[in-house]
């Protein structure tokens, strides 16, 4: 049985839509409808905006100690819950069990990172240049904010908005994803319990353009922090500038992983099938293009494919799951098309390509060898259990290849070669760099890509930042 009520949390209070709107939620894994997912009102999200004003008005003028003892106690609520609520995950995601628990792993762990740099929010003192004058500079919340939040992590993407947000002292209104609604409920009810004051969090579902559009054109909120899409991205960084809205987008990628010869090539490849594979491929910073250099890329490819068809895929409830489904049906149909495009292309299906049952949105995990540039998997991000891999000759060469989108979001390289590895983080145009290893997201360390991948950062103190606003004090003391 699903675990979670579905419900909105509105000025403290939990609550249905005013006018009755709801949405079935199904789990991938069976297509079972777990129940209704509310819908917010013109009315209902006008109260939640305004609530959020209040909850402000109280949050911010509680001491970051203060904001820190409540963030700790939703922390150990979060702790005490974390078998429920990974299964609520899993129910309404996909991902195995093992994968959920340490999702909320690291929910907890960002959650009390924020709450205690909440504390180091630090300003500074200026000399002045004149005699008896003191200069200060003050960091204080930027105000009431608001986020949008995508569907593949529905606790983390989740927290790290949240987090954000109220370890600098603002209150948040958040949309998760209707399709993945239930982990960020179970999370706001342990901060609810936590004793989080009424209006401080905000949650609220309904149709994504209807509520962006209806938030993002108040006055009230004064930062946007989304996770999503490019195009969506774009389209809400266009209605959030009429309001001249702070905004922190994390949008999508399509990570190069490269493999020099002179690679540790077992570590290589075990790094990179459990990463492409994690969430069925569901990751904005999953390798999605790997490129091996000539030397071993015969070698690459088997160990790859020996170990991808040993994946056990079903639903992530059972024992000995690898990896669950896709999200929904329409991701079966974008798989499809990525395939057949890379097979008319020229490209080798080595191991998947198909899918999988008659029930749940399950998708084979997929290697492709030999693919061409030119392909559509190439070029645009599959999000998805696909694994491109093609060869590359000389350093100079993949690069260029690697650095020819749009995008920057996450890359990878494995090398042996210490000079290659101290200069490649500067050579390859992404927000972040992992050399031989794939660890590149920690509530410590900054989050976040370049050009068409988005802006600003999540985690780190440049995620604490995006929700604090500069002040300078001067006075005449003498």
């Amino acid at each position: 049985m699903y675990p979670e009520k579905l419900e909105m949390l509105i000025a403290g209070e939990w609550c249905q839509g005013s006018d009755g709107k709801t949405e079935n939620l199904l789990n991938p894994a069976t297509e079972e409808v777990l129940g209704q997912v509310p819908h917010a009102s013109s009315a209902d999200l006008d109260r939640a905006i305004n609530a959020s004003l209040d909850g402000f008005k109280v949050w911010s003028k509680l001491t970051a100690l203060e904001r820190q003892v409540v963030m700790e106690k939703a922390a150990r609520l979060m702790e005490e819950r974390i078998d429920t609520i990974a299964r609520t995950m899993t129910m309404e995601m996909g991902k195995p069990l093992a994968e959920a628990k340490i999702e909320m792993d690291v929910v907890i762990n960002a959650l009390r990172w924020y709450a205690e740099e909440g504390k180091r929010a630090y300003g500074r003192l200026i000399p002045a240049r004149f005699t008896g004058v003191r200069q200060m500079v003050t960091k204080e919340p930027v105000g009431p904010c608001c986020a949008f939040v995508a569907w593949n992590f529905p606790g983390n993407n989740a927290i790290r908005k949240i987090a954000g947000a109220l370890g600098a002292g603002c209150s948040l209104v958040i949309k998760p994803s209707e399709e993945t609604p239930g982990t960020a409920i179970a999370m706001a009810r342990c901060f609810q319990d936590a004793g989080l004051p009424a209006g401080v969090l905000n949650i609220v579902f309904g149709v994504p353009d209807d509520v962006s559009r209806h938030v993002l054109g108040s006055w009230i909120p004064r930062k946007l922090s989304f996770t999503g899409s490019v195009p969506v991205g774009i389209h809400l960084q266009k209605l959030a500038a009429e309001t001249l809205k702070r905004c922190t987008m994390e949008l999508g990628g399509h990570a190069p992983f490269i493999v020099y010869d002179d690679a540790d090539l077992e570590q290589a490849i075990e790094q990179a099938v459990a990463f492409k594979y994690r969430n069925a491929g569901q990751v904005c910073i999953s390798p999605t293009r790997f490129f091996v250099q000539q030397d071993s890329y015969n070698k690459f490819v088997d160990g790859f494919k020996k170990r991808a068809s040993a994946l056990n895929v079903g639903n992530g409830l059972d024992d000995g799951v690898d990896m669950g489904p896709l999200i929904a049906d329409r991701r079966l149909d974008v798989m499809d098309s990525f395939v057949n495009d890379a097979r008319d292309a020229g490209a080798k299906i080595e191991v998947g390509g198909q899918r999988l049952t008659n029930q749940g949105y399950f998708y084979a995990p997929t290697v492709i060898t030999d693919v061409p540039d030119t392909a559509k998997i190439m070029k645009d991000e599959p999000f998805g259990p696909l694994a491109p891999i093609t060869a590359f000759r000389t350093h100079d060469e993949v690069l260029e290849r690697a650095n020819s989108l749009p995008f920057g979001l996450a890359s990878y390289v494995f090398t042996r070669d210490n000079e290659r590895a101290a200069s490649i983080g500067s050579e390859l145009e992404t927000g972040m760099v992992g050399v031989n290893h794939v660890r590149v997201s920690t509530p410590e360390t900054p989050f976040g890509g370049i050009n068409e991948s988005g802006y600003g950062s999540e985690g780190g103190i440049e995620g604490l930042d995006a929700y604090l606003r500069t002040k300078f004090v001067t006075e005449q003391i003498t």
